[in-house]
């Protein structure tokens, strides 16, 4: 569904991201691991048109998207949600959900999307016209993953969900992510919780330096030598 040939991306001079290949196979939930710094960010804002390419190309569905400008990109039917949530702080919450929407001019779509984000997370329907700012930063991560799906895409890529969050509010989390993986949404998942990413993942791959050096089967990797030393504490 989503592949990765040999990308190169980078920041001015700098070159963060060196030859890296994956995909992403229809119906999968697949994680990328990696540490601080290894390039996880810069490879989901590669995908989505953020970063350009410097050499390989990316495709989505056997369509090259890595040419295409961020809007055109999800409208091709996919969606980000970014690492630190980045809601609209002085917007509602319903407001928030439709920004999610803002490509879609069919308010019938609309409300099915934003009732399907109420019935996956029912805080949120209770906090419906409060603003985003004010909520815990677990609600914002609810409302940042429910503002990616109003849009019904097909991929959702995932920056860090769990990240400053509590551990019953990370087990939310990744409770949410096996359920839009039921509804019929692929999932790559950037995530520094390596063991929670793995026990829900069907294959990963690990960035070191920009670079990927293992993959395999979530499984595989759960019992992999180097992953267990730089990841699940040995």
């Amino acid at each position: 569904m989503l592949e990765l040939q040999a990308v190169t991306a980078g920041y001015g001079p700098a070159e963060v991201l060196h030859q890296v290949t994956l995909q992403v196979n229809q119906g999968e939930v697949v994680s990328l691991l990696g540490a601080n710094a290894a390039g996880k960010t810069t490879t989901m804002k590669t995908i989505f048109g953020l970063v350009p390419t410097r050499g390989g190309q990316i495709l989505f569905e056997g369509q090259r998207i890595d040419k295409l400008q961020p809007d055109q990109i999800i409208a091709r039917g996919l969606a980000l949600v970014p690492e630190g949530r980045r809601v609209f702080s002085r917007m509602s919450v319903r407001e928030n959900l439709e920004m999610g929407a803002y490509m879609q001019n069919d308010r019938t779509v609309i409300t099915q999307g934003i009732d399907l984000v109420y019935d996956l997370f029912p805080r949120l329907r209770e906090r419906d016209k409060q603003l985003a700012g004010t909520m815990s930063g677990g609600e914002q991560q609810m409302l940042a993953i429910g503002r990616a799906l109003v849009a019904r895409p097909r991929l959702i890529c995932m920056d860090e969900p769990s990240l400053g969050l509590s551990p019953l509010l990370v087990q939310l989390v990744f409770d949410t992510i096996q359920k839009i993986r039921k509804e019929g949404v692929t999932v790559l998942l950037v995530e520094q919780n390596a063991f929670m990413a793995l026990n829900i993942a069907d294959r990963g791959y690990v960035l070191q330096t920009g670079r990927i050096i293992l993959n395999d089967t979530a499984q595989k990797l759960l019992v992999n030598d180097t992953v267990r030393a730089a990841y699940l504490g040995g």
